[in-house]
């Protein structure tokens, strides 16, 4: 079992990181031939990337559309993003000074996560106009996000783990050597939860992650009144009329 687990854990591993880099360079590559930012937009690049950050941190955009949906979405997401800090210990050692501060926090951000994860759930449920627009891959994702989290809570609070045969499970894996898991039915579910994140992560919505940061309706200025917008697709096109500058001229 602890040879199947590990040979799991490097195809997850490849499939995820491949095919995310995949994924991020066909967004890369994908022509914008449309000025579209969403206004009220900035002027400048450096504008932009202080709208990125404020979408990415805090999810601005949502916050003005919908409070409720943002309280869900930032429990969920920051929670998650602590949990997942806190899991650094398990695949570095000695344990870097701030992983090991983060750790009474991660264990609460998991009840964070749970909520925020229950409440997007029942909105998808509840409200018509998002139940109706809702595919079952939506619910499934939530309900493995809800599972990850569970069982993770599960061993921590209730069944008890071995979390030392689990550390020098993973850490074997970064040197190649396959060491015994612990069979503990928890430890077991959690891992092939993950292992299932793992591998549909670069065919499922999680792509959002990356693709935010590839949404020409958050990362184009708002300059089509001074500059003509060409994409990169497009520089063989005629060129313009005297007087006209190109998008990047001084």
């Amino acid at each position: 079992m602890s040879t199947l687990y590990a040979v799991l854990f490097y195809v997850a591993t490849i499939i995820m990181i491949v095919g995310t880099a995949m994924k991020v360079l066909k967004y890369a590559r994908t022509p914008a031939p449309l000025k579209i930012p969403v206004s009220p937009a900035p002027r400048t690049k450096r504008g932009v990337w202080f709208r990125m950050f404020k979408e990415v941190a805090f999810f601005q955009s949502l916050f003005k559309s919908n409070k409720w949906i943002w309280i869900f979405a930032v429990l969920f997401h920051a929670g998650m993003l602590l949990v997942l800090l806190r899991h650094f210990r398990y695949f570095i050692q000695p344990v870097w000074w701030w992983v090991e501060l983060i750790q009474p926090i991660g264990v609460y951000a998991s009840f964070a996560m749970l909520l925020g994860l229950g409440g997007l759930l029942i909105r998808r449920i509840v409200v018509p106009r998002i139940r109706y627009i809702s595919n079952p891959s939506d619910y499934l994702m939530l309900i493995l996000f809800l599972g990850i989290a569970i069982t993770g809570m599960m061993m921590k609070f209730v069944m008890g783990t071995d979390i030392l045969m689990v550390k020098q499970f993973f850490l074997g894996l970064l040197r190649f050597q396959i060491l015994e898991l612990p069979m503990q039915p928890g430890v077991l579910i959690h891992l092939a939860l993950v292992l299932i994140l793992m591998i549909i992560f670069p065919i499922s919505k999680l792509l959002h992650a990356p693709g935010v940061f590839f949404a020409p309706s958050r990362t184009q200025v708002d300059n089509a009144r001074e500059f003509r917008h060409l994409s990169a697709w497009a520089s063989q096109l005629p060129p313009l009329p005297e007087g006209i500058p190109e998008e990047g001229d001084s």
